[in-house]
């Protein structure tokens, strides 16, 4: 791989994912520019919005390598595609799996202390799943939030109203429970589990029951044996554990804006990107409740909830738990050469 590439891809692969899936992929033409694609072998095509998150993935990689370059040195300049993706097309060949973005090439550009901070940040964000503190975030987080959101045409709102936070904790945790009877959903997330630290290690991917704060075996059980959610006391164990990460919610934050294409999907994600990196550099923890909004019915129950307006193609397309939290585990990345393709593929 030509540099400067090298250095760049190492840190930009700590990119967040649905899943932890990591689908996207670099094919480097020279020492500047590179092809970004999207691997479908990756993508959750079985959840409802699950296509559509594909390109909110590629505007949050995106996001992360425009901070990434500059702490190497470089600007990023896009020539982006916006075509829909077609899962099928595995059905057809399974050698076609890669959904070409488009093109980026690096420029020259002046290091600052600045860009340095940023890359710090990057590579510093994680998902907490953990426990919250039950305290409220400063106003002036809130208030950044709504700038970034803005100057992209988005908007970004919040509730700390208890009765109303603990009603959507509610239809989360229950949205879990909805979608495992969804052979398809249930399927793609067995396969995106890793139930012990080495299984994790080893693929470098998925989400790990260690991430998930829940012991490997109990989750295994669970999932393999979907039935028993809903059976007296087995059923409300599972919940229990389950909601026993939610402690001390006590804000949410969502999104609302355009969203019906492959451009405007892209654009949302880079909005989350950079308000999930705000948060960071204020050591303020975030974690996503991506079934709500993907789910129907428990979207529709949260935008009731919430009081969101949709008209006009407008959306509620992120929702998520923040405030302050203990470090929580870390979730492992593939090397860069697994997100790296030779020039003639």
């Amino acid at each position: 791989m030509a540099s400067p590439w090298t250095g760049i891809v190492e840190d930009a692969r700590h990119y967040p994912s649905p899943h932890n899936s990591q689908p996207i992929v670099l094919r480097v033409e020279d020492d500047r520019t590179a092809i970004v694609f999207y691997d479908l072998r990756r993508g959750l095509p079985a959840e409802s919005f699950g296509i559509p998150f594909g390109h909110v993935c590629a505007g949050v990689f995106l996001a992360g390598l425009d901070v990434v370059a500059r702490a190497h040195g470089f600007t990023v300049s896009e020539d982006l595609d916006h075509a829909e993706m077609d899962f099928t097309r595995l059905d057809r060949d399974p050698s076609d799996h890669l959904h070409r973005l488009g093109r980026v090439t690096l420029r020259p550009h002046r290091v600052t202390a600045d860009d340095r901070e940023a890359l710090a940040r990057f590579t510093a964000r994680r998902t907490s799943r953990r426990p919250y503190d039950a305290t409220l975030v400063d106003d002036s987080a809130v208030s950044a939030a709504v700038g970034i959101a803005a100057a992209s045409g988005h908007r970004f709102r919040t509730t700390a109203d208890r009765a109303t936070v603990d009603e959507i904790v509610r239809v989360n945790q229950e949205t879990l429970f909805d979608d495992l009877r969804n052979d398809a959903v249930h399927e793609e997330i067995l396969h995106w589990l890793r139930f012990s630290k080495r299984q994790a290690a080893e693929s470098g991917d998925g989400l790990s029951a260690e991430t998930m704060l829940m012991p490997g075996p109990v989750l295994r059980f669970a999932m393999e044996h979907r039935g028993l959610w809903e059976a007296p006391g087995i059923g409300g164990l599972f919940k229990r554990v389950y909601l026993s990460t939610m402690r001390g919610v006590r804000q949410l934050g969502w999104l609302e804006g355009p969203f019906s294409s492959p451009t405007e999907y892209v654009e949302a994600g880079r909005v989350f990107m950079r308000i999930w990196l705000d948060f960071t550099a204020r050591g303020i923890a975030l974690h996503p409740f991506g079934t709500v909004i993907t789910n129907p019915r428990s979207h529709a129950a949260f935008v009731n909830r919430a009081g969101v307006d949709e008209s006009g193609g407008d959306m509620a397309w992120m929702l998520f738990r923040f405030g302050h939290s203990a470090p929580p585990p870390l979730a492992h990345r593939r090397p860069a050469s697994a997100m790296t393709i030779g020039a003639d593929s």
